[in-house]
């Protein structure tokens, strides 16, 4: 498909629209290892072509044009910075955290942090878990499940089939449905024309990549091999496969003891494979159809040493435990883009996949009885699975009016679809010997078929310096129980289904002040409903003095957000400027496994999903760089971000404690023909006690003080080697002071008397090597 609209259309559009489709024809390709200048993050030259982003607006557009903020992770960024997971890609985004959290607890313990080591979610703006849409190449990644008894988030992808990563802050309901309530997270996959391209724009008939990478805070290998072809002039191929070994994440805790004193990391062994093939077929210059088949995994072998001895109630003696993880992700997608040129559409999209997401935690322990040491101990199985098969179809048309000529011409570009999401979800519980009054197989909810609907309308208006933007998203879901079989025996009483409609309204204002400086606004609104797991999640343990349950709610109530940003940018032959302001409301926001009270004479604890009526978050971020120009026959430029933010639960007056310290990123690269050097420093703000609502810190014991995480400030040092144009060797010394410091998403929950709090800290210093070479 040719993207571009008809010769006749071009003089209505603004110049950057001509450089954009000379881009999606495939001309910015060799470009694109520059495009990493519009992150403020990247720290890399200015682009020649605007940098492209696809989230923000449903088609392709130019960063700088978008009303909103985004930011850019390009391929050259997650290259240079070595980034082997979420946490390292995104580290400097302002007012953007992942949490992760090590594998320590017992298979037994009632806790939503079992079995983890991982990266467990993105927040953006002090919001995460499904209120974050992740999609690659815009098909919906799976979403996560969490329990107090086991936790399934959305591990389903590698970073070396990724091109770059879009991410766009706030509210995007309107855009993309209930999911995009924070934000949306897109993964944009390499194509073939990416590796069939010499160094100089010429085309050639075969090409690829091979890169190497080797990291010491988890000892882990990664190899990944890419090779694309021109099979003829209509069509293009692509595989690339990836594989990774490591070990445990290394802690700053000196403990090595085989009991819950160890803050050391418990050993463990992971394996990650990820296959990624593409054709491309463009049967004419107005069609290009990609089909994509796509499957990651991930394995995870873990002996819970810090587990082993009492357990939590004095009774049972654990004498041996480990756990075996595993998650799968597979999609076949079609993604067809056709030119139309007719009165109601120039172009149409239409984008048909499948998805099937596993995940399963198997846990295995042996029990012996304090009481009585000299007994066989029994072995306890907890296998627990979730499942999540997706159809996803997709239509969106586009359509370039004008009106009026000269300067007072304008132009309108209509983009209008329809989404349509279909999920079947599952989960079960297997295993011997359970707990009381538990019974396996158990479902912690029913299986449950998720569905969403929703038709959109967006209008992008250009009069002179002025881009207004509105926009409006009817969406419609519904939430049914399959049947209620095994449906946690003995359920009090059946699951509910839940069904609902919202209109989404948003609008975006940018206004070019001069060549160099524009501002911009925007008005959205964002609706997420509640998760079969939410809405239905039940669990129970009745042993010993300490007691917990949770209960469904089946009055829990879709949340709802209204959001306004106002940004500056700047654009001037040295500084590159983005300085952001929001504030969002939310009504209804639901929170998970909240602490309700306790029952009866054991004082069980008894936790539910419930809705809080009413919170706010609010904050700014500064992002930008400077290009110092030539320094001794090289280029200096300097990078930085800052993002703050502050979040209250207004029904209650407390804090929200999802909202991450303020963060400081500050940046120098030096570049010449043949190598390169950088230094990155960042600076963590304490978490003050007055921003912890101290009654839903997680452990819920009487007189308990929330760990709060201290300042502190990293160093990283690094350099590029390029002996050839087609050869690049990465060194890097991260975390060079050998600091000691957390991050406050993994420490949620966690007391401040705690004596093995050091298991959560992150690594010290650690090396990362890694070869890149294209062919």
């Amino acid at each position: 498909m040719n993207p571009c609209p008809h010769p006749h259309q071009l003089a209505a559009l603004r110049p950057h629209y001509l450089s954009l489709c000379l881009a999606l024809m495939g001309l910015h390709s060799g470009a694109q290892a520059q495009a990493q200048a519009q992150s403020a993050v990247a720290g890399q030259a200015h682009a020649t072509l605007p940098t492209v982003v696809i989230s923000g607006a449903r088609f392709e557009l130019a960063n700088d044009d978008l009303p909103l903020s985004a930011d850019i992770v390009s391929e050259g960024a997650l290259r240079d910075q070595q980034s082997r997971n979420l946490r390292q890609a995104l580290q400097d985004l302002p007012n953007t955290e992942v949490r992760s959290s090590p594998a320590r607890l017992a298979v037994g313990a009632s806790s939503n942090a079992f079995a983890r080591d991982g990266n467990m979610g993105i927040q953006i703006r002090g919001l995460g878990g499904n209120r974050v849409l992740m999609t690659v190449d815009g098909i919906r990644m799976p979403r996560s499940y969490v329990s107090r008894s086991a936790m399934f988030d959305r591990e389903y992808l590698s970073l070396e089939t990724f091109k770059r990563i879009e991410l766009i802050r706030g509210p995007a309901s309107a855009q993309y449905g209930g999911d995009g309530m924070a934000g949306v997270i897109n993964f944009v996959s390499h194509e073939p024309s990416d590796f069939l391209r010499h160094a100089d724009g010429s085309a050639k008939a075969v090409g690829g990549r091979v890169a190497l990478g080797w990291n010491e805070e988890d000892h882990g290998t990664t190899v990944t091999g890419t090779v694309a072809a021109q099979a003829s002039e209509q069509v293009q191929w692509m595989l690339t496969a990836s594989g990774r070994q490591a070990h445990e994440v290394s802690t700053m805790g000196d403990n090595d003891a085989p009991n819950h004193t160890r803050t050391q990391a418990n050993p463990q062994d992971q394996r990650d494979a990820a296959l990624l093939g593409k054709l491309v077929w463009r049967p004419s210059a107005q069609q290009r159809h990609v089909f994509t088949l796509e499957h990651a995994q991930k394995k995870q072998d873990a002996n819970l040493l810090s587990s082993r001895g009492p357990d939590e109630r004095g009774v049972n003696d654990i004498r041996d435990e480990f756990t075996h993880g595993s998650v799968e992700r597979s999609r076949f997608a079609w993604d067809g883009r056709f030119g139309l040129g007719t009165a109601w559409a120039d172009h149409l999209r239409t984008v048909v996949s499948v998805q099937r997401a596993t995940s399963e935690r198997v846990g295995h322990s042996w029990v012996g009885r304090v009481a009585n040491p000299s007994l066989p101990p029994t072995h306890r199985i907890r296998d627990n699975r979730f499942e999540e098969t997706t159809w996803q179809l997709g239509l969106q048309a586009d359509k370039v009016l004008r009106a009026g000529a000269g300067a007072g011409a304008m132009s309108h570009r209509l983009v209008y679809g329809l989404d349509y999401v279909h999920s079947s979800i599952s989960n079960l519980y297997t295993g011997q010997h359970p707990l009381p009054p538990e019974t396996f197989p158990l479902k912690r909810f029913p299986d449950t078929h998720e569905t969403s609907v929703g038709l959109y309308v967006q209008d992008e208006t250009v009069l002179g310096d002025w881009t207004i933007t509105p926009g409006l998203r009817i969406d419609h879901f519904r939430i049914d129980v399959q049947n209620q079989h095994l449906y946690h025996p003995p359920a009090a009483q059946p699951a509910r289904d839940m069904s609902g409609t919202a209109v989404l309204p948003k609008l975006g204002v940018l206004y070019r002040v001069t060549p160099q400086w524009s501002v911009f606004g925007q008005y959205a609104s964002g609706y997420r409903a509640p998760e079969a797991g939410q809405l239905n999640d039940r669990f129970q343990l009745d042993i010993g003095p300490n007691q917990y349950s949770i209960i469904p709610n089946p009055h829990l109530q879709p949340e709802r957000s209204r959001g306004v940003e106002l940004g500056l940018r700047g654009r001037l032959e040295r500084l590159s400027l983005d300085v952001v302001g929001f504030y969002n409301r939310y009504s209804n926001l639901i929170e998970d496994a909240r602490l309700m009270g306790t029952q009866g004479s054991a004082m069980r604890h008894v936790f539910q999903t419930v809705n809080v009526p009413r919170a706010k978050i609010y904050g700014f971020e500064v992002k930008g760089i400077y290009d110092w120009g030539t320094v001794a026959d090289g280029r200096l430029r300097t990078s930085f971000s800052y993002g703050h933010s502050r979040g209250r639960d207004t029904s209650t007056d407390v804090a929200l404690n999802a909202i991450a310290p303020a963060q400081l990123s500050l940046g120098v690269r030096y570049d010449r023909a043949q190598w390169g050097v950088y230094a990155d420093a960042r600076h963590h703000w304490a978490k003050q006690e007055q921003d912890i609502d101290l009654l839903a810190i997680g452990n819920h014991k009487a007189g308990t003080t929330q760990f709060a995480t201290p300042a502190a400030t990293t160093l990283d040092l690094g350099g590029q080697w390029r002996p050839r144009k087609q050869v690049r060797v990465n060194l890097a010394l991260h975390n060079v002071t050998n600091r000691k410091y957390w991050m406050w998403a993994d420490v949620y929950g966690q007391a401040a008397s705690s004596s093995t709090i050091d298991a959560y800290s992150q690594p010290g210093r650690h090396l990362r090597v890694s070869m890149v070479m294209d062919f």
